[in-house]
């Protein structure tokens, strides 16, 4: 769609042209940036006090950090596709991006700002997102994906309660939000997935795409958003952990049938459909594999939750970010051969990283660090394969 002209859109920096294009490039570079800070911190490297200390830093800036940078360019860019209405750009883009650094300047140096103004900073990009999306979302009356506005509000929210805890003010502990918060992302995985997987598949293997069951979609997210709740009033309820459990498991396996009725099988020659396949069978398998760690009552969560965090979360966000920036500067769908590396890297950083510190816990700092090394890779070749044309004007000389 021509939603602005040609004239106008040289006069913006390519850079700032749609929000896909700071956001993915950022937000790639700084999940490198805060993944060595927590190392350096776990280890005793670096010596220097982040903001709620090393466990806190590392939970929240890998998530409000880097998977909402990336979740908020996204959006930012299909709101555009979705109104026909141009989305933020120019200098209004540049100051969002300019806010969303300042968070990460705060979260690091926080002797800076103090706790306080540091929390606000941090949670007034999210509102401020928020407003940049429902604006053409509101404006069109386009009701199909009104509910990312409140998606990021509660995302905002929770954000809010995560430094309400860490600052004293708030008696649910860290761990219950940071759950809760990990299950709201995979929530909103699960829907994106729902709506371009089959698609995304058929148009790349040239086959028929699969119809969506209505009631599987529904149950999939129903169930994530029980667990969601379920989180956050299971102490005061005195939820029986077996229930909790069962709920994973439940999750788990509609997540499975759906991804096998996506027919991954059939991807397995193109990278970024096999990479996007990969990623939501993370998404299933951690959940069976925490419900299965729950039941059992002897494995170590901590360590089993990553993968979710890295196969599911980390995978299909390297994914999508390789083809949306592809598309949207214009290039042919096909990715440079090493993306296929640090499509398995991340791959291999998840497993490494979930089941090896189980397995052999007086290894743990060493798994850590190796899963570390292969994220570290995999998204510095994003970085120097997809920085250059992120920073350049679309390929087609379309607005974007």
């Amino acid at each position: 769609m021509q939603i602005t002209d040609l004239t106008k859109e040289q006069n913006i920096a390519p850079f700032f042209r749609l929000g896909f294009r700071p956001f993915f490039t950022l937000g790639a570079f700084f999940s490198c940036l805060a993944l060595i800070v927590w190392v350096g911190v776990l280890s005793g490297s670096l010596h220097f006090e982040v903001y709620g200390g090393g466990y806190f830093y590392h939970i929240h800036e890998m998530v409000f950090g880097f998977v909402i940078a990336i979740v908020v360019g996204f959006l930012l860019t299909a709101v555009q596709n979705w109104t026909g209405i141009r989305s933020i750009n120019g200098k209004p883009l540049m100051w969002l991006v300019l806010l969303w650094f300042l968070g990460r300047l705060v979260m690091l140096m926080p002797s800076w700002f103090g706790a306080t103004l540091a929390a606000i900073i941090d949670v007034s990009f999210l509102l401020v997102a928020a407003i940049y999306l429902a604006i053409p979302i509101i404006k069109v009356k386009q009701t199909r994906n009104l509910f990312f506005i409140p998606m990021l509000l509660f995302f905002a929210l929770l954000n809010t309660l995560m430094h309400s805890s860490i600052q004293g003010y708030l008696v649910i502990s860290l761990k219950t939000l940071s759950y809760a918060v990990l299950l709201l992302i995979t929530l909103l995985m699960s829907i994106m997935a729902g709506r371009v997987t089959p698609m995304f598949t058929a148009n790349g293997t040239g086959t028929q795409k699969v119809a969506p069951w209505a009631w599987l979609e529904w149950s999939c997210t129903i169930s994530l958003l029980l667990l969601i709740v379920v989180h956050l009033t299971q102490a005061n309820l005195m939820i029986a952990n077996d229930i909790v459990a069962t709920l994973f498991v439940i999750s788990a396996a509609l997540q499975a049938i759906r991804w096998i009725r996506w027919r991954p099988w059939i991807t397995l020659s193109v990278p970024l459909l096999w990479s996007l396949h990969a990623s939501m069978f993370f998404v299933w398998f951690g959940l069976l594999t925490i419900g299965i760690g729950l039941f059992m009552q002897s494995v170590a969560l901590s360590h089993i939750w990553h993968l979710l965090t890295i196969g599911g979360m980390g995978g299909l966000i390297l994914a999508m970010i390789s083809r949306v920036s592809l598309g949207h500067t214009g290039q042919p769908l096909k990715p440079s051969k090493i993306m296929s590396l640090a499509f398995l890297l991340v791959i291999v950083a998840a497993l490494v990283r979930g089941f090896g510190p189980w397995l052999a816990p007086q290894l743990h700092m060493l798994f850590i660090n190796l899963s570390s090394l292969c994220w570290l890779i995999a998204f510095t070749i994003f970085v120097i394969k997809y920085a250059p044309m992120l920073m350049q004007p679309r390929k087609d000389g379309r607005p974007g």
